[in-house]
């Protein structure tokens, strides 16, 4: 996936992503929002992921943690802020590693010449917290994580053309 921008400018405590998928935007949408499909795609290859509480929608929170093969967890929280939509999603996002680092991240999925523009802000509480999310590895989690949500979106794609009939 070559398309993908990760900006972190210097003295501003956010993070922009912008990546384009050639799937239509309620795909991209349910990949986000149903725990099943998110499990499949979020964070690094070598990691796996366990949702202990997803609820999309105003107030509602989320907890997952990823597993590596050493058996080390890394565990993710976070509140929902509005109604989740295809037009946006904004939330809080918080490792449990370092509580009280909490980011503000607005998800956006634009259309796009028959696909969909994924756009992330995150806004940190300072520049060394953004700084710590960026020396985390988070290049390499948001990459691999693309990628993955890419072959996802194939295969969603595959099953609304009625390709397959299985779930992804």
């Amino acid at each position: 996936m070559s398309n993908l921008e990760i900006s972190a400018p210097p003295g501003i405590p956010q993070i922009v992503t912008t990546v384009d998928f050639d799937a239509p935007r309620y795909l991209v949408f349910r990949a986000f929002m149903e725990p099943d499909l998110l499990s499949q795609w979020l964070g690094p290859r070598r990691l796996t992921m366990t949702i202990d509480e997803f609820d999309p929608r105003d107030g509602g929170r989320y907890r997952y943690t990823h597993h590596d093969p050493e058996g080390n967890a890394y565990t993710f929280h976070g509140v929902f802020h509005g109604d989740p939509s295809l037009e946006g999603t904004v939330q809080t996002f918080e490792y449990e590693g370092a509580p009280g680092h909490v980011s503000m991240d607005t998800l956006t999925l634009e259309e796009r010449d028959g696909g969909t523009q994924v756009k992330t802000n995150s806004v940190f509480q300072s520049v060394e917290d953004r700084d710590a999310m960026v020396a985390a590895g988070m290049k390499t989690g948001v990459t691999e994580g693309m990628e993955r949500l890419e072959a996802l979106l194939e295969k969603l794609k595959q099953q609304s053309r009625g390709g397959k009939t299985q779930a992804a």
